[in-house]
């Protein structure tokens, strides 16, 4: 009898120190995430866009080769929902072009801040396409955030000062919404990570070569740093990620993702005295706040049903 309260603790002991590395990775890939983004702005455009989204996802298919071979090599690529992956691609590398679009004219922070629209999108989107009800109060979340964006875009704001960066990075956001439905619905169908993930990044170096051939421009030995950079920090931050989220629970570790806006705000600050006036701040933690709101209502209403 003595044996099962001692059990009992070291499973709890287990469980925690489970927990603590979740979160650690968590912050790690977010602070990844913050660096590649960081390496596209200092790209300063400079680099053509599709170039820049071809190495991106060239590299990170060589950094996701040993996973690959973990989950069993090419039989782990096979899949019986080529359409749904075809929808994930479009929406994702649209998403991915507008984001790296607005590093190159709006401030790191404030890229990253309206990237966190995606949530409210993902909210918006999943009563059309999932079937989901939204009450009144995650639908006062999600206006509450919106506001928040144009809290950014009044005089003084960086996002205000460049409308079509605002825009681009607004619509790689509802990319990325719609790029989560799809993934959702691929593992509802039973399409294992490693396939959603690799598949993608094939996909998009593709996609992406092919976009780069006509106006391809040499990079300088600089340049090919930055780019190698941005597809390997990339990568590990999405595998410490996946790791993150298979080792604790998402309700425990989706508010960390957000350390991303301290991450970008402090290299914005040092690397480009990026600093967020009043209004840039206002908007942020508005943005921030209805996100965790919609994210404590999800989880409450998970637990209900």
């Amino acid at each position: 009898m003595p044996e099962a309260p001692a059990a009992t603790l070291a499973g709890a002991v287990t469980a925690a120190a489970s927990r603590r590395r979740a979160v650690l990775m968590i912050l790690g890939a977010a602070c990844l995430f913050s660096l590649a983004g960081a390496c596209v702005k200092a790209l300063g455009g400079q680099v053509p866009l599709a170039q820049v989204v071809l190495c991106r996802n060239l590299f990170a298919v060589l950094v996701l080769l040993p996973l690959l071979w973990r989950a069993g090599g090419l039989a782990a690529l096979r899949t019986r929902h080529p359409g749904l992956h075809a929808m994930r691609l479009v929406a994702g590398l649209g998403g991915m072009v507008a984001s790296f679009y607005g590093l190159t004219v709006l401030p790191l922070a404030t890229v990253t801040a309206l990237g966190f629209t995606m949530p409210l999108f993902l909210t918006l989107l999943s009563i059309p396409l999932l079937g989901e009800r939204v009450g009144p109060r995650r639908g006062a979340a999600v206006l509450a955030g919106f506001g928040g964006v144009l809290l950014m875009t009044l005089p003084g704001g960086a996002a205000g000062a460049h409308a079509g960066g605002l825009l681009a990075v607004l619509a790689g956001a509802l990319a990325w919404a719609l790029a989560m439905i799809t993934i959702r619905r691929m593992g509802d169908a039973g399409e294992g990570n490693v396939a959603i993930v690799v598949w993608f990044a094939l996909g998009a170096a593709a996609l992406s070569g092919l976009a780069s051939l006509p106006g391809w421009a040499w990079p300088s030995a600089g340049q090919w740093a930055f780019l190698v950079a941005i597809g390997v920090i990339s990568a590990a931050a999405q595998v410490m990620m996946t790791e993150g989220y298979r080792r604790g629970e998402a309700t425990l570790l989706a508010p960390f993702e957000y350390s991303a806006i301290l991450w970008t705000t402090t290299l914005g600050a040092v690397v480009w005295a990026e600093l967020p006036d009043r209004w840039d701040v206002a908007g942020i933690a508005v943005l921030v706040a209805s996100g965790l709101y919609i994210w404590r209502r999800e989880v409450a209403l998970g637990l209900r049903r």
